[in-house]
């Protein structure tokens, strides 16, 4: 019998959008981890990955993990799935690892209304971690936001700058999402009736209790945010910098070990890292 202090198994997690940029920093680090290990490497059924060992594709040791569409088999094998992909493929996928009572960690952004029902639906069954930034430094910048939106109140105007590199589709991304809702809950206020994602030509003044977001795309970023509050004759200015997907790769698998056991529920990053 084995004593109850004793340190569980490895976890093993599969990785969708394996042949990606994130996927394969994940493979990386999920090797390297003594914690957990890769079951499973999940991508469409036309990527020129398939049949490859996710291993040796993310420039590691291979690890006899071929790259796979076929979803039921690697869920059969695994404990948890971390998901940076497709709107789509993400609700897709999100059905089938909530039936089987799998963690799934959401790094995925853009998913819209409709997309993120099935994600609260699929939390009735399954322990969800979804977040727009899986690093300690934004989850932490988001208090800082929502401190301070509280703190100044309307005489400031909130406005949030972000880039990504050029080949990035959704705007605002997704970490912008998350400070704006932080802002928001600091000014009690819901995103939805703040929000100014676009202005062109002749806009008029700016209304009070405007947040606003600026979407620049351009070379090779990772991903930069600046949280301004302009004031009369003064500026605050809350920014974070990611300089290498790693950090989103450590904070992902940081959110699977934290969901293991964890009753159903749909939790963020601000749970894991337990700044909520």
């Amino acid at each position: 019998m084995s004593h109850p202090n004793a340190n569980p198994p490895p976890l093993k997690l599969a990785i969708a959008g394996a042949g990606g940029r994130m996927g394969r920093t994940l493979a990386r680090f999920i090797s390297d981890s003594p914690d957990c290990q890769i079951c499973g490497a999940l991508e469409h059924d036309s990527s020129p990955f398939i049949g490859q060992d996710i291993g040796l594709l993310a420039g590691t040791a291979a690890c006899g993990v071929a790259v796979t569409s076929d979803i039921q088999a690697v869920l059969k094998a695994c404990d948890g799935v971390i998901d940076f992909t497709t709107p789509q493929a993400t609700t897709h996928l999100l059905r089938q690892t909530a039936a089987a009572g799998l963690v799934h960690v959401i790094g995925t952004t853009g998913l819209d209304a409709a997309g993120e029902t099935v994600v609260r639906e699929a939390a009735k069954q399954t322990a969800i971690v979804k977040s727009g930034n899986m690093s300690l430094g934004v989850n932490l910048l988001a208090v800082l936001v929502q401190k301070a939106a509280a703190t100044l109140g309307p005489d400031f105007d909130i406005e949030i700058v972000e880039m990504h590199h050029r080949a990035k589709v959704d705007a605002p991304s997704g970490t912008a999402l998350l400070l704006g809702e932080a802002a928001a809950r600091g000014r009690k206020v819901k995103l939805a009736d703040a929000a100014v994602r676009v202005r062109d030509g002749y806009t008029g003044a700016r209304q009070d209790g405007d947040i606003g977001f600026a979407a620049l795309r351009g070379g090779s970023v990772v991903g930069e945010h600046t949280v301004i509050f302009a004031g009369s004759g003064e500026r605050i200015e809350l920014a974070h910098k990611a300089e290498s997907r790693d950090l989103f790769a450590r904070g992902a698998i940081r959110a699977a070990l934290w969901a293991r056991g964890k009753k159903p529920g749909l939790y963020s990053m601000l749970d894991v890292l337990g700044l909520e």
